[in-house]
């Protein structure tokens, strides 16, 4: 069974596949149903005489209506650019009457109370910018079939670069917009500005020569493009096959920050990476500061957790190789040669105890007997014989611990003689191979540049090999 939708849910997809589709759009058209609520805000119907569009035309994009001298230049409130007031053809809400034909440019979205789309005005301009709006889409063709806007040609953004180089007006609001968020981001750059114009008809080869400088200079990570916000003539330096060509024969990094949100420039498509506004392009160079602490005490409580995980393994590893070397180790095994030696001594003293009193018991047996078969003369001479070999055998046993002591201490010191560790205290060193722990007993077991460790009485030394001849040699 299909996935049935309820009004809310097919509202909000369509309005997310509409505004996805179309984040920005010029719209030529005839103004119809013109309405300005209290509030502001002008409503009114886009038509050309086939379909009708619905158009909300907000009090905040809407232009100051302030009158101007002939000739004199005013500053946009909204981007602090300055603009000449002759041939300006942007309309202002008051301006704006049934009948004109004008062009809109603007963003798609979805009114879902009412399942609506609408345009939300961003500019409204009278019909004179049509040739321009035509030009942009000309040369968007054009540039889009030479492979300027693929995407695989586009160069990475460093993250939190440390050079970057600014092209843009030195007194507008822009770069003063660019520079507060900047001070406030990241780990801390170098930035150089270098001026132009960013509008009029010398502005083009401004901006293309200034990046071609920056290009060759070599210094800068990244080069940034930004200026302020204004009407399509205004951001026409941007919309220049000029300055696209520039950008597309950078051999660094470009990024655009170029009008308002909905301003879109052939600039935008050829770049890097295009911000919406010239803060937004200093919030994609540098990360926020409070990201970045965060990040350094993740990768600090890492960092611990590697190190005691590591220390703990160590740790096991030489508890494990102690245990070990306590076991092969040449004291343990003189220990235990000695306790095996305890044993056999305290066995032979037990057996030359068992052998003398058996032998005495026997002596006494045969002695009663010869008693009983030699009679009392016999007995005496019998006895008298007995006696003496009584004696013999009682200085035999004695003697018999005696000498089994004396070859218990030739053995204990001839032990002694087989100690590695015995000679160091005269003098002497063990040499061992480091790596395999082999001892040097031959000096073609090594080359020239091989680590020895020489262990001497009191500690270790490190050595390397520069010669190694053999004695026959």
């Amino acid at each position: 069974m299909s996935n049935i939708l309820t009004v809310s849910e097919l509202t909000q997809s369509v309005k997310a596949l509409l505004e996805a589709e179309f984040p920005f759009v010029w719209v030529r058209g005839q103004v119809s149903n013109l309405a300005r609520p209290a509030s502001g805000h002008v409503y009114f119907t886009l038509t050309d005489g086939e379909a009708a569009l619905s158009v909300v035309w907000f009090k905040s994009s809407q232009r100051s209506a302030e009158p101007v001298q002939q000739g004199a230049d005013r500053v946009n409130p909204l981007t602090g650019e300055i603009e000449e007031a002759e041939g300006d053809t942007a309309l202002t809400g008051s301006g704006l009457e049934d009948g004109m034909e004008v062009l809109c440019a603007g963003r798609l979205n979805v009114y879902e109370p009412r399942g609506q789309y609408q345009l939300v005005a961003e500019l409204v301009q009278a019909q004179g910018v049509g040739d321009l709006a035509l030009a942009f889409e000309a040369l968007k063709r054009k540039l889009a079939a030479k492979g300027y806007f693929d995407e695989d040609r586009k160069l990475e953004l460093e993250r939190d670069p440390r050079r970057v180089a600014v092209i843009t007006s030195k007194s507008g609001a822009a770069i003063r917009d660019f520079l507060r968020i900047a001070a406030t981001r990241g780990t801390g750059a170098e930035i150089r500005i270098y001026p132009t114009l960013v509008q009029g008809d010398r502005a083009p080869a401004q901006i293309a020569a200034a990046l071609d400088l920056v290009d060759g200079e070599g210094w800068a990570e990244v080069a940034v493009l930004i200026r302020g916000g204004g009407s399509l003539e205004d951001l026409w330096a941007y919309n220049t096959e000029e300055v696209a060509d520039a950008i597309f024969r950078a051999r660094l990094p470009v990024i655009t920050g170029v009008g308002h949100e909905p301003d879109v420039t052939i600039a935008d498509f050829v770049a890097d990476r295009r911000a919406a506004t010239p803060s937004h392009a200093a919030q994609e160079l540098w990360p926020r500061r409070e990201t970045l602490a965060q990040k350094v005490d993740s990768l600090d409580l890492g960092l611990n957790r590697a190190y005691a995980g590591w220390l703990s393994a160590k740790a096991k590893d030489f508890e494990h190789l102690r245990k070990a070397l306590v076991w092969l180790s040449p004291r343990r095994r003189v220990e235990r040669m000695e306790d095996r030696l305890s044993a056999l001594m305290s066995r032979l003293d037990g057996a030359g105890l068992d052998r003398y009193f058996g032998c005495a018991e026997r002596a006494v047996r045969l002695a009663e007997r010869l008693g009983r078969a030699f009679g009392p003369h016999r007995l005496d001479g019998l006895e008298a014989a007995v006696d003496g070999l009584a004696h013999r055998l009682d200085k035999a046993g004695q003697r018999l611990p005696e000498g089994l002591g004396q070859r218990l201490t030739v053995l204990e010191t001839a032990l002694r003689g087989l100690d590695p560790e015995g000679p160091l205290t005269r003098g002497y060193a063990l040499v061992r191979v480091t790596g395999t722990g082999e001892f040097l007993r031959d000096p073609r077991r090594v080359t020239e540049g091989a680590a020895l460790d020489i262990t001497v009485r009191d500690g270790k030394v490190g050595a390397v090999v520069t010669s190694a001849r053999h004695k026959d040699e």
